[in-house]
């Protein structure tokens, strides 16, 4: 108990973050098993800006350590407590990313596909936003920017969150030549496309 007590006091919220990605990549890269046969693909070559721009979000998100940077990018310093409350916050991202993809099922793909029997789904966090994998991820990259405190994190969440952007405007534009522009466009003028609440038809 002493041991797990001196434990919790030697990590702090910059640390218990990278841990929370760490879990979630493991476990989002394993539970790509559970997909259904892919009946279509966008070629690689229109999906490759998406993914540079994305890992260099990430980069620079994760690029730079902040716990004892003092430099000209360093924006705030937080408190512990309003950092643990971040923690708290990419965690909430994740969990609204995780139960966008459980509710998605074996639908999901981490390219630009079209799985067999796929379908608009629109229901669960799919009535809150059309891609809510994306929401919780920018969600919790943002949150790790805040939290670090800099301006090349925050630069960093923001070339993620634009990533993310052009990935679903391909998604989108794939999904509503394979699924019919009809029932896709009916989908988009109901629900906002990232922000809850937000302008739908994006």
């Amino acid at each position: 108990m002493d041991d797990m007590a001196a434990w919790g006091h030697t990590v702090t919220p910059q640390y218990a973050t990278l841990i929370v990605w760490f879990v979630w990549f493991v476990s989002w890269m394993l539970a790509a098993l559970w997909s259904a046969r892919v009946a279509k693909r966008v070629d690689w070559n229109t999906q490759f800006l998406y993914r540079v721009v994305t890992i260099a979000g990430a980069f620079l998100l994760f690029g730079v350590q902040t716990h004892s940077y003092r430099g000209p990018g360093r924006l705030w310093v937080l408190s512990d407590d309003v950092s643990w409350a971040l923690v708290g916050v990419v965690t909430l991202g994740f969990l609204f990313a995780w139960w966008a993809r459980i509710y998605l099922g074996s639908l999901w793909s981490g390219w630009i596909t079209k799985k067999a029997g796929h379908h608009i789904v629109d229901t669960g966090p799919y009535a809150l936003v059309r891609h809510p994998i994306y929401t919780g991820l920018i969600l919790s990259a943002f949150a790790t920017a805040i939290q670090r405190g800099t301006l090349v994190a925050l630069l960093g969440a923001a070339v993620m969150a634009w990533g993310f952007w052009i990935k679903a405007r391909l998604e989108e534009r794939f999904l509503r030549e394979e699924l019919g522009p009809e029932a896709y466009d009916s989908y988009r003028r109901r629900v906002p496309m990232l922000v809850p609440f937000g302008p739908k038809a994006a």
